[in-house]
């Protein structure tokens, strides 16, 4: 991904300074500014290698990958390359910009961890499209505040359809953990089923969300500064938020196995163990079992009465 990024950019984006940092992060700058409009995106996927075969299928209102050879379908990784698509297309359309992309984001968001924070003393904002769907606009993440209200009040993302929601771990918190002084947010890039071999792109989302990117640029010329004054509460966070969302992973698929789930969904929430996601399977099905139980005993209870009738 680096090399295709660094060639895209030297061959259709002139004037882009291009910087690698010692844990392989790159940092690009266009154009000379006083303050900088700002976006991240992360570099890595979480897929199983593609085949040799592998080819990214566009349709007139999806995209998804494909492995002619096994008739299959392969996960796509747009989970992050939405992100990087909506990050290069601002590049290349306004005269100055600031771009990140992170290694190792899956893992543990360890490029962010590593960022050169002096890269951002100048940015107005930090946006990264880096969220499943198509209408969440993270504001929060792990008790961690991420933006100010003007911010919120001058972006006008209500016209796009965004909502504000509390988010799961990403770069923008750990930018933010770590010091980041002006507003950032995680933006829904219109990518589905992330981390899966059915991952998928709804084109009009990504786009809607590229048009979100793209007013906020135009629009919010200020720097819009913002520090948070509460500390991350990870522990509480993971206890109670990562079980509501996992819940609702099994609720979208109530066939996957603890091993897929677990497997699928360990860098979303990398301070749970193995035991902690099995311990949440097991309580969903079981919470699950006893409401099919009480249905069936219902059920039951309403035919024997009207048999009694008859």
């Amino acid at each position: 991904m680096k090399k295709f990024i660094k060639g895209y950019v030297k061959k259709h984006i002139p004037g882009v300074t291009i910087k690698n940092d010692h844990v392989g992060n790159l940092y690009m700058i266009k154009g000379n500014a006083e303050t900088y409009p700002c976006i991240v995106a992360h570099l890595d996927q979480v897929q199983r290698e593609h085949s040799k075969d592998f080819k990214a299928i566009e349709t007139e209102d999806i995209i998804f990958g494909y492995s002619p050879k096994n008739r299959q379908r392969e996960g796509l990784g747009a989970d992050d390359k939405n992100g990087i698509w909506i990050a290069l297309n601002c590049l290349e359309k306004y005269e100055c910009m600031k771009v990140a992309f992170f290694v190792s984001e899956e893992i543990g968001c360890v490029g962010s961890r590593n960022a050169d924070m002096g890269f951002f003393e100048d940015a107005r904002f930090v946006i990264e499209p880096d969220r499943r769907g198509y209408e969440d606009l993270i504001t929060n993440i792990s008790y961690t505040s991420l933006c100010s209200d003007e911010f919120l009040k001058d972006i006008g993302f209500d016209a796009f359809g965004y909502n504000e929601e509390f988010g799961m771990m990403t770069d923008v918190l750990e930018l933010k953990e770590k010091g980041l002084k002006v507003s950032c947010l995680n933006l829904s890039c219109g990518y589905y089923e992330p981390h899966t071999d059915h991952e998928f792109t709804v084109k009009k989302d990504l786009l809607n969300c590229l048009g979100l990117v793209e007013h906020i640029i135009e629009n919010c010329l200020s720097v819009y500064p913002h520090e948070n004054l509460e500390s991350g509460y990870y522990h509480r966070y993971f206890e109670i938020d990562a079980e509501t969302e996992i819940w609702d992973i099994l609720s979208w698929d109530p066939e996957m196995s603890v091993e897929d789930l677990y497997e699928m969904y360990q860098t979303n929430y990398p301070r749970l163990k193995k035991e902690d996601f099995e311990r949440i399977y097991n309580e969903y099905h079981e919470f699950n079992d006893e409401e099919e139980l009480w249905k069936d005993m219902h059920l039951n209870k309403v035919v024997n009465t009207k048999r009694l009738w008859l």
